[in-house]
């Protein structure tokens, strides 16, 4: 299935950026237009290039606005085939301070986009979901069909906006699609996720804060083998159905310290250790089975050699993110 017009929601941040930018390069006959807030981690500056460039800016639109503005919505939606949401408060521990904007956003905001995507008749609903849904785990891998157990008000919103997404499909049959990703590094993510906040602190002569003994486990993913796997989802995916997008890289946060400070040539003097987060899950796993067989998905990049050139990235994109803390 191919698509004319896109309506990206969120698509100023990290993940959504480097999405636009991959798919206007791959598909020239696609128009975007990019739903964003312009919160304080969402930059149009990430997208600047694309702006700029010829061959792509007329097939660019930037709109600022709320995902949560009925009005708003309807007017960025308007011609638009399909929907990629990826607009959501994402930092676990802004959502355990204060987790009223993250029910607003994530799961009222996914409401408006999915009632306006019901009465326009889109021909594909992406909901962008994470792994973070399911809670934690101490052996073996998350699949599709596991419950949902959200430890925080972070996924738990998710959790809500992911359900409520299917509910669509189930109810008026809106081609919904719900991906599930796992923790995801690269360029243009904002530095308070733990990759680029290490590697700007480290940067910059700051330790880096280490929760509890650093003995959680993540799989990380490279963003822009998540974009390809978003993009399979979006052409290809069943309607309805859930997709795990995993980067088979589970690593415990005290050795993925370890490999950067090496990186910047940094020693374990670096390391602050912190008090432990509150419902700090210990281990995030995914079974990615089901994209690998149905979609022929599987990411192609090794994660240290995607790890090392993110770094390079922020040695070399200062600017971008000095700029881009508030």
């Amino acid at each position: 299935m191919n698509f004319e017009k896109i309506l990206v929601t969120g698509g100023a941040g990290f993940i959504g950026s480097n999405f636009i930018r991959q798919y206007l390069e791959k598909h020239a006959e696609t128009q975007i237009v990019n739903l964003d807030k312009l919160t304080y981690c969402g930059r149009k500056e990430s997208l600047q290039d694309i702006e700029n460039n010829p061959e792509t800016k007329n097939r660019y639109t930037f709109i600022k606005g709320d995902i949560c503005n009925k009005k708003i919505v309807e007017q960025a939606m308007h011609n638009c085939d399909a929907v990629i949401n990826f607009a959501a408060e994402s930092h676990v521990d802004r959502s355990i301070q204060d987790p009223t904007q993250f029910i607003q956003t994530d799961v009222f905001g996914t409401f408006v986009l999915l009632e306006q995507a019901r009465k326009q008749n889109v021909k594909k609903f992406l909901q962008i979901s994470t792994d973070e849904v399911y809670g934690q785990i101490k052996e073996g891998s998350f699949t599709e069909e596991s419950l949902l157990m959200p430890r925080n008000p972070y996924s738990a919103s998710k959790a809500g906006a992911d359900r409520l997404a299917y509910s669509f499909f189930a109810t008026y049959d809106l081609p919904v699609i719900i991906t599930r990703s796992s923790n995801q590094f690269g360029p243009y993510q904002y530095p308070e996720k733990v990759i680029p906040l290490f590697v700007t602190n480290l940067l910059q002569g700051k330790k880096v804060p280490v929760y509890g003994q650093g003995k959680q486990i993540r799989d990380w993913l490279y963003v822009l083998d998540n974009c390809e796997a978003l993009e399979l989802c979006l052409h290809q995916g069943r309607n309805g159905e859930v997709y795990n997008i995993g980067g088979g890289n589970e690593i415990e946060n005290i050795e993925l310290t370890q490999m950067i400070l090496e990186e910047l040539g940094q020693g374990k003097e670096m390391i602050q250790f912190v008090q432990d987060r509150l419902g700090h899950d210990f281990r995030y796993s995914l079974d990615c089975t089901k994209i690998q067989k149905e979609l022929g998905w599987k990411p192609k990049h090794e994660f240290a050699r995607a790890l090392h050139s993110t770094i390079e990235w922020y040695k070399n994109n200062s600017h971008w993110w000095k700029n881009s803390v508030k």
